[in-house]
């Protein structure tokens, strides 16, 4: 190991990308999107900037994400994307190739998975490793992973949702759906132009999710004004939405959601299963912030269930504290040098 040795850790995610570097902490936080010009194909914005475009670019501009359900679905874009994001990261005066260290979701296939390491050394990585995402998100949540105790950890992001048991430093039970964020405002969406008869764009249904959403009725609903294009006359329009009409929007992806908690949990061997009933079940994730997320946990599974510190980023966190202990992790860790 080098003095000058660089080390980056990336939480490549369907709609956020988090860079970490350790003893500094979370770097940079940037929407995964990209933003292309038709006509030659040239790369004009990444990140914040490109995301801002979304659903406002003319016909030659096209923005979008080259990451589905947290798999890489354009190759080219995502090397450029990543490049960008590692030089932001280190500074354009860098002349030291970092160590990179990405996060994978946990039911990606070696074909995938090798596209990751991939892309990661094309975009100027002297030596990727992968590791899996619900393994990070533990890590970084600060649970003791190395110990032979069962602990649940739920990872809700934009594209896909892990579920992992985990003990001894590895994976025991796990499942990935692809139904996150993402799914979650595409039903805002379809809701709101089935009842209102109201066009909204992406952005627009995060923010109903976000402001007014909940996993479960409230009292005391909140409301927002949403505006957007009515279907019949073409014309824009606003409309008031309230929380308990984006629960019952919601509840057919949130109860996919528990019922891939529900599956894993079915898995788990009695010992561990006894550990998480003590400990309860850990949410991770961006979108595990929605309102009353754990407490819906808790009515389907009976199993009590915690945010963690900073969801967003514990993956990133995670990464950052792998990098600095490689040898400990070595177990999880699939390595290119």
């Amino acid at each position: 190991m080098s003095f000058f040795s660089t080390k980056l850790g990336i939480d490549l995610g369907t709609a956020n990308t988090l860079v970490f570097v350790p003893r500094k902490g979370v770097v940079l936080n940037e929407p995964s999107v990209v933003a292309v010009s038709e006509q030659d194909n040239k790369i004009l914005a990444v990140g914040l900037e490109a995301k801002n475009m979304i659903g406002k670019t003319p016909e030659s501009i096209i923005a979008y994400r080259p990451l589905k359900d947290g798999v890489i679905a354009d190759y080219r874009v995502t090397e450029a994307m990543l490049r960008y994001f590692i030089d932001k990261a280190l500074g354009k005066w860098n002349l030291w190739k970092p160590e990179v260290l990405v996060s994978v979701p946990a039911g990606v296939t070696s074909t995938e998975r090798r596209a990751v390491i991939e892309a990661a050394m094309k975009a100027g990585a002297r030596s990727a490793y992968v590791v899996k995402e619900p393994i990070l998100a533990a890590i970084g949540a600060g649970i003791p992973i190395q110990e032979p105790m069962g602990h649940m950890i739920v990872d809700i992001g934009g594209g896909t949702t892990d579920v992992a048991v985990i003990s001894l430093g590895g994976i025991v039970a796990s499942t990935s759906v692809k139904c996150a964020g993402n799914r979650l405002d595409a039903s805002i969406t379809d809701y709101i132009k089935k009842t209102f008869n109201l066009g909204v764009g992406d952005k627009m249904a995060e923010d109903i999710k976000i402001k007014v959403g909940s996993a479960v009725p409230l009292d005391e609903e909140l409301s927002m004004t949403t505006k957007g294009r009515d279907f019949i006359t073409g014309l824009p329009r606003t409309t008031e939405v309230k929380t308990n009409e984006i629960v019952k929007a919601i509840s057919r992806e949130l109860r996919e959601i528990i019922k891939a908690i529900k599956d894993v949990l079915q898995e788990t061997p009695p010992e561990l299963a006894a550990d998480i009933i003590d400990r309860g079940i850990i949410m991770t994730g961006g979108s595990s912030q929605l309102r009353n997320l754990p407490e819906l946990v808790f009515r389907r599974t009976g199993v009590k269930a915690v945010l963690a510190k900073d969801p967003l980023f514990c993956v990133a966190r995670g990464t950052g504290i792998a990098l600095d202990h490689l040898d400990v992790y070595k177990k999880s860790i699939i390595s290119k040098r």
